[in-house]
């Protein structure tokens, strides 16, 4: 049997401290308190209880949230009333409170659980790629995206100047932020995802994705240059065949005319 203690709370306090965590990761709502002397203390999350302690009869019990998001994942300190929450989600994100009815006191937790941010992939971006006018240096476009996130910021970087930035904020969507460089380029460059507690970077390689190419064929690498080369020859070979057999076909009828 589940018995609930309706706590009347007097002289609550309003500050809220604010506590952010990476998922998966655990965290803990500390109270503060060094030993706690009250007779009830209770941890409730968005209105329910989670937790509660006896003091007097140094018991501790631990309730699950409705939907079973808590199941094995809280940890209580019975000598300062600290929450310990681990393997943290998303779901876990929210308002928590320790009350008291003793000393008439509350502590009030805003936790929010980030995920871990994917690391960006930078893509050469060849239709948006150009060939300075009058000049023989080659100017190379990238792209730096990532999929299916939310709470977070993408930025180049040359060296330790932010160059570009784009951030998104609830909705789970794609970002993509553009570059341009020129093949001599010799700086350093960085695509650089972050949350308010993680990022990840993934540095620019301009010799491996920018080669210069010839004719109209700009900043799309060697290895896409190598390919319309073949294309362009395999279709020059076809063209020579077909002439070829054109030829013979028409000596061939004119050889059986003559035989006629």
């Amino acid at each position: 049997m589940m018995i609930v203690f309706s706590l009347k709370v007097y002289g609550v306090t309003d500050a809220v401290k604010s506590v952010s965590v990476l998922e998966g990761d655990s965290v803990t709502l500390n109270s503060g308190l060094t030993e706690i002397d009250g007779d009830v203390f209770q941890w409730v999350f968005i209105n329910s209880l989670i937790a509660h302690i006896n003091v007097k009869a140094d018991h501790i019990t631990i309730f699950d949230y409705n939907d079973g998001r808590f199941r094995d994942r809280l940890k209580l300190d019975k000598q300062t009333g600290s929450l310990t929450i681990t393997d943290t989600r998303n779901a876990h994100s929210g308002l928590y409170e320790l009350l008291t009815y003793r000393e008439a006191k509350s502590w009030k937790f805003s936790l929010t659980v980030y995920a871990s941010p994917p690391v960006p992939v930078i893509s050469r971006d060849c239709s948006s790629s150009s060939s300075s006018s009058g000049s023989s240096k080659t100017k190379c476009s990238f792209l730096c995206s990532v999929v299916n996130v939310s709470h977070v910021t993408l930025s180049w970087y040359k060296g330790n100047s932010l160059l570009s930035s784009i951030s998104v904020s609830d909705l789970s969507i794609s970002l993509s932020l553009p570059l341009e460089v020129e093949y001599q380029d010799k700086n350093s460059y960085s695509c650089v995802l972050n949350n308010p507690i993680s990022n990840q970077t993934t540095h620019l390689d301009i010799t491996q994705l920018c080669q210069p190419c010839s004719d109209s064929v700009y900043s799309c690498g060697s290895t896409e240059a190598v390919i319309r080369l073949v294309v362009t020859a395999l279709v020059g070979v076809a063209a020579a065949a077909a002439v070829v057999l054109l030829v013979y076909d028409i000596r061939s009828r004119r050889a059986e005319q003559d035989r006629a």
